[in-house]
């Protein structure tokens, strides 16, 4: 299977160096501005190989690209200081404007995965570009909460005393500041969380409830703070976004797509379960949360929908 990662950033060349160590990959081309950086990064993870399984590791042009099976997007321009975030979106507007036509101009028949943030807005974008090049919006694909549904159930498992496995409970929306943790659905080997927790004598209150949301919510802010980027928990994300739309295993997650209307709030895009494949989303679910979610649901996608208004695009 041969995969295309468009920016050899630190998230970028995770992706590709976890797409290799799991053997999800037999084929990686890395794809960049800085074409000497790609080519570090190429030869880097191609001299792990010997270690992991069998891959070929290489840099190029978006030529290269053809015959990809998926594309990672994860190139895009940084925050300059005293930026504000709708100048950093209209700069990355203009760089995607560039290369999701250019990416699909050589691999016509790839999935895009997008990764660059702020990715739901970044995703809606490759979308509105792809589309005018005749390309179907659910094969255009943002990695969303997959991440923050992650760390959601490993935190809700850690504090239960199971494997994240056993847990299921979804984060919806923006992957950022809005983002919605489904309390009201998440359960733990099929008991509601709460009467799991009672079982295995665990408490489990509003305390309980307040630290998993901040460890969720707050995850980047703390991992930047200390190390200035987050890149390997993004990096597994991908490559399990990676495996569900092309290992046939008829995944549900949290990846984001372009909805035409999400509790009232029309054209937007954002996060909730989907069941994935090879042709991109192939189905999208809203989990029956309760009424405090679906309010902050409606707030989510009104804050993603803002900013989109304020780039001045519609569809």
């Amino acid at each position: 299977m041969k995969i295309g990662i468009v920016g050899s950033g630190l998230v970028g060349s995770t992706a590709a160096y976890a797409l290799v160590l799991r053997g999800t990959a037999s084929e990686v081309v890395l794809v960049d501005a800085n074409p000497a950086r790609a080519q570090a990064e190429a030869d880097d993870i191609f001299h792990a190989v010997p270690f992991a399984g069998t891959a070929d590791v290489r840099a190029g042009g978006f030529p290269e690209l053809a015959g990809t099976s998926l594309v990672i997007v994860a190139a895009g321009v940084n925050q300059k200081p005293g930026e504000s975030r709708l100048q950093l979106l209209e700069r990355n507007a203009a760089v995607f404007r560039e290369i999701v036509p250019a990416i699909l101009r050589h691999a016509p028949g790839a999935l895009l995965v997008v990764a660059t943030n702020p990715v739901d807005i970044m995703t809606h974008l490759a979308s509105h570009f792809a589309e005018s090049v005749g390309v179907p919006r659910g094969r255009v694909i943002g990695s969303g909460t997959t991440l923050d549904t992650a760390r959601f159930r490993t935190l809700i498992a850690r504090h239960v005393g199971v494997h994240p496995q056993h847990v299921h409970g979804y984060v919806l929306g923006e992957h950022g500041d809005s983002e919605v943790l489904t309390w009201s659905v998440a359960t733990v080997a099929g008991f509601p969380l709460e009467a799991f927790a009672a079982r295995r004598g665990v408490a489990f209150d509003e305390g309980a409830r307040a630290e998993i949301d901040a460890g969720v919510r707050r995850a980047a802010y703390r991992i930047i703070a200390g190390k200035g980027a987050t890149y390997f928990g993004i990096g597994g994300a991908l490559v399990r976004i990676a495996q569900g739309l092309l290992g046939g295993q008829r995944a549900i997650l949290t990846v984001s797509s372009r909805q035409e209307e999400v509790e009232g709030v029309p054209d937007v895009t954002l996060s909730l379960p989907q069941l994935v494949g090879a042709d991109g989303v192939i189905e999208t679910y809203m989990p029956p949360v309760d009424r405090a979610e679906r309010a902050a649901l409606k707030r989510s996608a009104e804050v993603l929908r803002s900013a989109l208004d304020g780039l001045g695009l519609r569809s």
